[in-house]
């Protein structure tokens, strides 16, 4: 069995602000690069520009039709984000001017499950749906640079490698399929273990990536001398994982989402601790911020939390 400790204080993790963000179900969150920014979107259709310090909201992203299922901001352009919706569209705003979306892009014969930038190269963006194609794009030319079939089956989830872009992870089912971070080409064999479909991933500055279902999550490495070698798992022994993110300030901490509580797992030690009533429903969405140390959770109750 493993090791459990009783108390947050051992990690020092705690909120430090709330905020009613919506008033219908929240399911996705990011924090800008500069970490001054934070953007949620959900059942309502529109996403909401927060500042962070003070939590407070400024703006509104209003164009979709349906409800959003990401967004993201990009690495090297703070006031950049893009939004993806049920409605099979894909847009890019300017935070600053968030009245009207910058781009469009339509092409997806699917709901819009996930998006995200690549690191190093500003104008591109990746997006998976549910019929499993994954679209990359460009912002100066507004077209599709590339699409492949990656399953069958749902692509719920992407994420670029961060920083380098060498890969692209998706989570489509019970499997995560690596693509090359430039074609989308498959880099390798899926990556399986998990007994019950992905709902989320998240990547570490230090190369590893985190895989997340219900009943458990796997990390695997990509090192170097590792290609999504398998290193650490665990299971669920309380309420029903769904989401994640590395702690910003400490690498091998993993912020889990669960109904209600948080999870926080320490890799080194294999160690974990359950912060209950982190929030009064599913916690849908995790973010961090390497520049504040702040993590953001958005939820099923309508609330959007920052953690320190």
């Amino acid at each position: 069995m493993r090791p459990c400790i009783d108390s947050s204080e051992v990690f020092g993790f705690g909120e430090i602000a709330k905020a009613s963000a919506s008033g219908s179900k929240v399911i996705c969150c990011d924090i800008s690069s500069d970490g001054k920014l934070l953007a949620t979107g959900g059942h309502d259709k529109k996403a909401v520009l927060w500042s962070t310090e003070p939590l407070e909201p400024k703006s509104s992203l209003e164009e979709h039709s349906m409800l959003i299922t990401d967004v993201r901001f990009s690495p090297s352009m703070p006031r950049r984000l893009a939004t993806s919706s049920f409605d099979r569209t894909l847009r890019v705003w300017d935070a600053d001017d968030a009245e009207y979306s910058l781009r469009t892009f339509t092409g997806h014969q699917a709901s819009i499950m996930s998006l995200d930038f690549h690191p190093n190269k500003q104008d591109v963006i990746c997006s998976c749906d549910s019929a499993g194609q994954v679209r990359s794009w460009s912002t100066i030319y507004s077209n599709c640079l590339n699409c492949v079939k990656v399953s069958r089956g749902v692509a719920f989830q992407l994420r670029f490698q961060p920083r380098r872009g060498k890969y692209l992870a998706t989570a489509s089912e019970k499997a995560v399929f690596i693509l090359d971070g430039e074609t989308q080409i498959a880099r390798r064999s899926p990556l399986q273990g998990h007994s019950k479909d992905i709902q989320s991933l998240c990547c570490s500055p230090g190369d590893y990536l985190a895989s997340v279902s219900e009943d458990s999550v796997r990390i695997w490495s990509f090192t170097s001398g590792h290609d999504g070698e398998f290193v650490h798992e665990l299971n669920c022994s309380g309420n029903n994982f769904y989401s994640c993110v590395f702690h910003p300030a400490c690498p091998s901490l993993l912020v889990i989402g669960c109904y209600k509580s948080l999870e926080l797992w320490d890799l080194r030690g294999n160690k974990s601790i359950t912060l209950n009533n982190a929030h009064d429903g599913l916690v849908a969405a995790l973010a961090a911020s390497s520049e504040t140390v702040h993590v953001a959770s958005v939820s099923h109750d309508k609330i959007v939390k920052l953690w320190k």
